[in-house]
């Protein structure tokens, strides 16, 4: 009996692996949530029950796995769970985290003119990225704050 059961795993697991990054997109990355309603659920399909429900949209995750239509996501908080991916977006957001407000400045130096500060959770578009250095757009105003500070993007990426 063991040995039926070790042989249907060994034959199923596989096809499981195989059916992994549908998307042909990089795994994990950034992406943002599309709508102001996003069902959160325990598994890859709609058989499984909601988690709970995100209620922002644009704010960033982070798809860690895929399977087929669906996409298990991070968010800052390190929760997981799956969503489908007609509910995720490329548009990049970057977002401020950490209990502390963050200078927004208008040029990525320490030392620049600071522009607004830019509260915790306080969700921009990120619209590009030194080494240490994001360029973020908030309610209308573009400016840089430090990469360390921002949830939605990873510490080697570089972009413009």
């Amino acid at each position: 009996m063991m040995r039926a059961v070790f042989l249907i795993l060994f034959l199923i697991l596989p096809g499981a692996a195989l059916a992994a990054n549908t998307s042909g997109l990089p795994v994990p990355r950034f992406v943002s949530l599309k709508s102001e309603e996003v069902n959160v659920r325990t598994g890859p399909g709609m058989r499984y029950p909601i988690q709970w429900v995100y209620r922002r949209a644009g704010m960033p995750v982070e798809v860690i796995d895929e399977y087929d239509l669906w996409r298990r996501i991070r968010d800052v908080e390190g929760v997981t769970g799956w969503v489908h991916k007609s509910m995720l977006d490329g548009k990049r957001t970057a977002m401020i985290k950490g209990k502390e407000a963050r200078v927004m400045r208008i040029d990525p130096e320490p030392g620049a003119k600071p522009m607004l500060k830019a509260e915790p959770m306080v969700t921009g578009r990120l619209l590009e990225c030194q080494p240490e250095w994001c360029r973020i757009q908030v309610t209308g105003r573009k400016g840089w704050v430090e990469k360390k500070y921002l949830w939605g993007v990873y510490a080697e990426e570089v972009f413009d």
